[in-house]
């Protein structure tokens, strides 16, 4: 079954940085597109990127644009978060959509994982 395990959180002083990984498992499709989510308490839900297996197209949203990057290596996909804030601070996580490539990010996801806490604090 389809699964997908965040990691990589902590905590981490404002202006710095930390690398999020997402595992996927659990399917064999190769057309994919890998988002990550980030949900502060008392918030909702926000998704911040994407990126799509084939073409390797990618999405941010503009909170995080020029300060957050995301690759993927095989089935784990990565977020570099880089120039943190404390509004940054939040549970990431990671979820699979198997929507064509030809919608690119503008999806709809299907499995979620569980998340990793990003505290972000001096």
């Amino acid at each position: 079954h389809v699964q997908l395990q965040a990691s990589g959180g902590g905590l981490v002083q404002p202006g710095g940085s930390l690398t999020l990984s997402c595992v996927a498992s659990g399917f064999t499709r190769g057309d994919y597109a890998i988002g990550w989510f980030r949900q502060a308490p008392g918030k909702e839900r926000e998704w911040i990127s994407c990126i799509r297996s084939y073409g390797g197209d990618t999405a941010y949203a503009d909170s995080v644009k020029g300060r957050f990057s995301i690759s993927r290596d095989k089935n784990t996909v990565y977020l570099q978060m880089n120039s943190l804030k404390s509004e940054d601070t939040a549970v990431y996580s990671c979820a699979v959509s198997f929507w064509g490539s030809a919608f690119g990010c503008y999806v709809e996801y299907e499995y979620w994982g569980r998340g990793t806490q990003v505290t972000v604090s001096s």
